[in-house]
């Protein structure tokens, strides 16, 4: 038997440890991470940031790794915990009490929220609601249903009083969002006050998809159905074919993709394919054409539109243009778009490994000597490069309308991970395919091979050689000490540091 995926390659691999070292930072330590934008209200922020690398896991586990919860399931615990942090939605302080362009004429209605769930602020209420489903879909895992389990909290010494606690979890986010949607006519939710992005309510529809695969429910077809209805009289579309960016919730004004900006299509496109793949695909080829700008050797880069001047002052803000396109491209199954910018991101960005991980540094040049762009910024460099390299073509869409069959929570899989990278991991016809790659320091590695239980006789090879082989969750030793009988399954360890193929055969 063999798997039917390729295995990672060494870039895909550095990508997730990337992710996982960025995750292991200290509380407060955004290394890497900071953006040219102040208060964290642009497009480059710590949350999507952290909510990216979680839908980068997503799909590399769903598409990629199915067998190998363990690889995923501690990093995305440990971003979903940094998403909490108090540096990540205390923005919304300040952004909920208006006093932009779009919501000035009400600022003698609004007030400042705390509260980052409670009112608006569906650019961080449904990351938090859709990491929270994902994690529980994906490892069959409801620790984010306890009462209290994604709380919000601040105290400081020096200001601001007593401590301001806000308890929520998985469950009350969504039943916040979800009546949010409902008293809004299902047209969305706002993000600053009055402002209802397109984009910014794709998350809470993956949200509630992946609570609708847990429970049975159907929230997320209702609200696609009540969001198609509400948005058929304003279009999806502008007059030249892109993205309607937003709708002012009181006028019901509709403001276009007027800069004819990258990031307002590619970001739209790139979530909006999970449930509306046609129009997606349909409206794909005319609207990027307006952003690509070809290269030589097959490089492809993106143009950017200008900042936009508001009151006399210059916007300063990162678009993310490029790793937008670049996530936009592999959603599309668009490989020579993909593979033009990747080639253009691997010339001019300067790939950097880091502790084992792979990013693209931040640089503020617009372009070198020759023209060549350069600028990139946190968002694509940490996060949306490696989001298109782990993603297939209708990576979103098949995660969204294709779910693992109950068996495959089941089925033999890697449960624990620890100091090994797993390029292969997938259970097919009775066989359990595994590569793993030992890390530094030598002999530290263990993985503990779960779920035997009730399989009957399974026997463990390395490399085709016979390691151990058992009766459900009972161990015979073979001609390696490494591998020990643990609760639940096969513990293994000192494993070496080259790749090493595994299987584990199984009788039923």
């Amino acid at each position: 038997m063999t798997p039917s995926s390729a295995p990672l390659d060494r870039v895909q691999l550095g990508h997730l440890r990337h992710f996982d070292n960025l995750s292991r930072q200290l509380p407060n330590d955004w290394s890497l991470m900071q953006g040219k934008g102040q208060g964290q209200d642009d497009f480059g922020s710590y949350r999507f940031q952290l909510a990216y690398m979680a839908y980068a896991l997503a799909l590399a586990h769903r598409h990629r790794l199915p067998a190998a919860p363990g690889a995923f399931r501690p990093t995305f615990q440990r971003l979903i915990e940094k998403m909490l942090e108090p540096d990540v939605w205390l923005y919304w302080r300040d952004v909920s009490r208006g006093g932009s362009i779009y919501n000035a004429h009400l600022v003698d209605q609004l007030h400042e929220e705390w509260d980052p769930v409670v009112r608006d602020n569906i650019m961080y209420s449904a990351y938090v609601q859709s990491m929270a489903h994902l994690y529980a879909y994906l490892f069959d895992d409801d620790r984010y249903a306890e009462p209290g389990a994604l709380t919000f909290r601040y105290w400081s010494f020096f200001w601001g009083g007593e401590e301001r606690r806000f308890p929520y979890d998985q469950n009350s986010i969504a039943e916040t969002v979800y009546w949010q949607l409902v008293e809004n006519g299902y047209l969305g939710v706002a993000c600053e006050p009055n402002c209802v992005f397109q984009i910014c309510n794709q998350p809470a529809i993956l949200g509630f998809r992946m609570q609708d695969l847990r429970t049975g429910g159907s929230r997320a077809e209702e609200i696609v159905q009540g969001y198609q209805q509400a948005w058929a009289q304003f279009g999806r579309l502008d007059a030249n074919g892109h993205y309607n960016m937003m709708i002012s919730a009181d006028s019901k004004e509709v403001r276009p993709n007027r800069m004819v900006a990258p990031w307002v299509d590619a970001w739209c496109g790139a979530l909006m394919n999970m449930w509306n793949r046609d129009f997606v695909h349909t409206h794909y080829p005319s609207q990027v054409r307006e952003f690509l700008v070809p290269g030589s050797d097959g490089a492809v880069s993106v143009r950017s539109a200008p900042a936009t001047e508001v009151m006399g002052q210059k916007v300063v803000s990162d678009t993310c243009d490029f790793g937008w396109v670049a996530a936009w491209a592999s959603e599309m199954g668009d490989a020579e778009t993909l593979s033009g910018l990747l080639t253009h991101a691997d010339r001019h960005f300067e790939p950097t490994w880091r502790g084992g991980g792979l990013h693209y540094p931040r640089n503020d040049t617009p372009a070198d000597q020759d023209g060549h762009r350069t600028e990139i910024e946190p968002m694509s460099g940490n996060v949306l490069l490696g989001y298109a390299r782990l993603n297939v073509p209708d990576g979103l869409h098949r995660l969204y309308n294709q779910p693992w069959e109950r068996a495959h929570f089941t089925d033999p899989s890697l449960t624990e991970v620890d100091a090994v990278e797993v390029s292969r991991a997938e259970f097919t016809d009775g066989v359990l395919h595994f590569r793993l790659t030992g890390l530094e320091p030598a002999g530290a590695g263990r993985v503990v091979i779960g779920r035997l239980g009730g399989r009957g006789e399974w026997t463990l090879r390395r490399d085709g050689e016979v390691l151990a082989s058992g009766v459900d969750e009972s161990v015979r030793p073979g001609g390696d000490s490494c591998g020990r009988e643990v609760p639940g399954g096969l513990e293994l360890r000192c494993l070496p540091g080259p790749p090493r193929e595994y299987t584990l055969t199984v009788a039923r």
